[in-house]
Parts: structure tokens; C-alpha cells; sequence
């Protein structure tokens, strides 16, 4: 296999990803009118994402999609969605189309449940621009991105299939998830990997050694394919 496209940076703030993030859209926009960003939740890019919505390039040409969600109401204090509206989609970045995987639930998650929800969100972005530009990452201890958990129900098909979407249901996180597949990843024309802290630090030092299923997050530092930046603070 040849040698990973993968780059560090050691100067993760908020503004340097931000800078980055939207210059790689502007370059997208300039080749090909529009551009597409993949976003992860959770509290950590919260001030990334305050940074990036006032930086200045054409929003109304970008689009923007969720690298994972929980399956939960738009409301819970959980969902990714309303967080992203909250943080992002404001300012400069409200002119941005954003792309839900969902909007009512079921009162009841099963497996068929979870099997139409995925077939209804890949409906849902199916006229997002593909492939990615830019999927931003984040990672957890156990080495889980997007929302691959290792060994979780679902994680297996999420490595191998084809499609975009799949669910996965963590066994060490709460809610059932729809992810991004580890094939949609890598079909971005860019993934941009952010960590903080010596714990994370170790386990992607480790996980950059070797591909191995049960540090997902190696799946994508061990390829040849897809370049990726990691950042790191």
C-alpha cells in the first residue's frame, strides 16, 4: 500500500481550523460553483463552529451535512442537528443549506425502524454535493469516529457496505446513530481529523501504526487513498 496522505498540524484552535476549513471551500467553490462540508457534534467543535460561520466565502454555494447524529428529537439537549443550527447555521453561515437526516421519530427504534430511517435520510442527501470536500472528525478514547463504534451492533456493515448511511447502536454511548460509512468518509476530497488532550493523543499514535477494525479511526489514517490532516492541541 502506498504511504498515508496524512499531514500534522500542532496549532488546533478554533481559528486555525476555521481558516482551513474555509479555504478549503473557497477552492471548492472556485472549481466547481459550490461545496460540500461534513460536521461532527458534540461540545468540542462548538467554538470552531462560532469561528467558521463569520469567516468570508459565498455560504449560499456551501452545503452542509452531519458526519453522525443521534436518533433523538430535535429538541433533546443530544441532537447534533439543533446543535449545529444553534452554532453554525448563524451569522454569515445561515445563507448555507443543511441537510438532516431526519426530522419526526418513531416512538419505538428497532432494527426495521432504523433500516427506514436510513433509507429516508440517504433520500434526504441525495442531491448533496458528492463527494465531500471536507469532513471534519473528531475521536474518541476508545478510538471510535464519526459514530463507528468498535464492536458496537451495526459497526461491521458501517465498515464494509457501499452506502453512505448506516445505523449503529453504541454499546458505551447513548442513543442509536446514523453515521456516515467508513466508505463515504473516504470518498471526501479532504477529512480533517481534531484531537485534544495526552489521552487521545496516545491512543492516535497507536491507531496511526496499523489498520486495525477495532480502533476504527485507523481504517482511516491507514489508507492511501483520502488525505487527512490531524490536528492536534
Amino acid at each position: 500500500m502506498n504511504a498515508p496522505q496524512l499531514t500534522e498540524h500542532t496549532d488546533a484552535t478554533p481559528a486555525a481550523l476555521a481558516a482551513h476549513i474555509a479555504a478549503a471551500l473557497r477552492a471548492a467553490i472556485a472549481a466547481r460553483g459550490q461545496a460540500s462540508l461534513a460536521v461532527s457534534g458534540g461540545k468540542s467543535p462548538i467554538a470552531m463552529f462560532e469561528a467558521l460561520r463569520e469567516q468570508a466565502l459565498d455560504w449560499s454555494k456551501v452545503s452542509i451535512v452531519l458526519v453522525d447524529e443521534r436518533v433523538v428529537p430535535r429538541d433533546h439537549e443530544a441532537s447534533n442537528t439543533a446543535l449545529v443550527a444553534r452554532h453554525l447555521l448563524q451569522g454569515k453561515a445561515a445563507a448555507a443549506s443543511f441537510f438532516p437526516f431526519f426530522r419526526e421519530l418513531a416512538p419505538r427504534l428497532n432494527a426495521e425502524v432504523l433500516d427506514a430511517l436510513v433509507r429516508d435520510a440517504t433520500e434526504r442527501i441525495r442531491t448533496l454535493p458528492w463527494p465531500l470536500d471536507v469532513a471534519v472528525l473528531g475521536m474518541g478514547e476508545d478510538a471510535h469516529t464519526a459514530s463507528l463504534f468498535p464492536g458496537a451492533p451495526g459497526y461491521a456493515r458501517a465498515i464494509a457496505t457501499n452506502e453512505k448511511l448506516a445505523w449503529v447502536l453504541p454499546d458505551t454511548a447513548p442513543h442509536s446513530r446514523i453515521s456516515l460509512t467508513l466508505h463515504a468518509l473516504l470518498e471526501a476530497r479532504e477529512l480533517l481529523l481534531s484531537i485534544s488532550g495526552a489521552a487521545k493523543l496516545a491512543v492516535y499514535r497507536r491507531a496511526a501504526e496499523k489498520a486495525d477494525t477495532a480502533l476504527p479511526i485507523s481504517l482511516l489514517l491507514n489508507q492511501s487513498t483520502t488525505p487527512i490532516s490531524v490536528w492536534t492541541s
